[in-house]
């Protein structure tokens, strides 16, 4: 799979946190096609959520309707996208055979979802999406739970339409302009907050690489084992503790 021109582009000029943002102003612009289409919503981004422990908690995009709020975590990749629900890393692997691995983005915003919730007592429904840019292809994505929508960029439309159409309303026009209200105020952090937040994911960051050797395709285990047969029997190495689901393999 080679990436096109403008990908290049994109790649070479722009740093991550350019494109990132870009990614999350492009969910924005989907949501307001999907108000174009009669289903009324408020739109915020970049929502610093308070934690129990001072921390916050980052949230890309949020879309309030009267069905509740929508949680939007923004992803920008190019290349092919794998991973699996429960595992802790995913994978981006790149057309020059480069493999790099992020944070599975479901437990990212099911820790969204958790602290906002609590911010907001816990009354009002939260739907979790994770948006993946156009650029990339979800090669191999396994997600089993119904409530977690996993999709790229251009199904954010159809795939709001879903939800909306399986629930009832539960908010007023009132009570969704409360909410706005409230939460707009978790986008004017400072910049201290903003710094501060970046230092913590780079703890978390290390912590999690720190307390165990993980597959770079789904983010789970390796094991440590033995050859039974063929000509390396008898030779141990590492191998995915999510066998046979995934076969990646490295020597000890």
């Amino acid at each position: 799979m080679a990436k096109g021109l403008i990908d290049v582009i994109v790649d070479s000029i722009f740093d991550e946190k350019w494109i990132g943002s870009r990614g999350e102003k492009l969910t924005e612009r989907e949501l307001k096609l999907v108000n174009l289409f009669g289903r009324k919503g408020k739109t915020l981004r970049n929502l610093y959520v308070p934690k129990e422990d001072g921390k916050t908690s980052e949230i890309d995009v949020i879309y309030i309707t009267q069905k509740g709020i929508f949680v939007f975590e923004s992803k920008n990749y190019s290349g092919w996208i794998f991973g699996d629900e429960d595992g802790l890393y995913w994978t981006v692997s790149l057309p020059n055979g480069q493999k790099n691995r992020f944070y599975n983005p479901i437990k990212q915003n099911r820790t969204h979802l958790k602290w906002l919730g609590q911010f907001l007592g816990g009354e009002v429904p939260l739907f979790s999406i994770v948006v993946f840019s156009e650029r990339c292809e979800l090669k191999k994505i396994n997600v089993t739970s119904p409530d977690i929508k996993v999709i790229k960029r251009d199904r954010t439309y159809a795939t709001v339409r879903e939800i909306w159409e399986t629930v009832d309303n539960v908010l007023s026009d009132d009570q969704i302009e409360a909410l706005y209200s409230k939460l707009k105020t978790l986008t004017n952090a400072d910049e201290a907050v903003k710094l501060a937040h970046i230092k913590d994911i780079e703890d978390m960051k290390t912590v999690r690489e720190s307390e165990v050797n993980l597959c770079p395709r789904c983010g789970k285990p390796l094991v440590l084992r033995t050859a039974r047969k063929g000509d390396h029997a008898g030779e141990q190495f590492y191998g995915c503790s999510g066998f046979p689901g995934c076969r990646y393999m490295e020597k000890q």
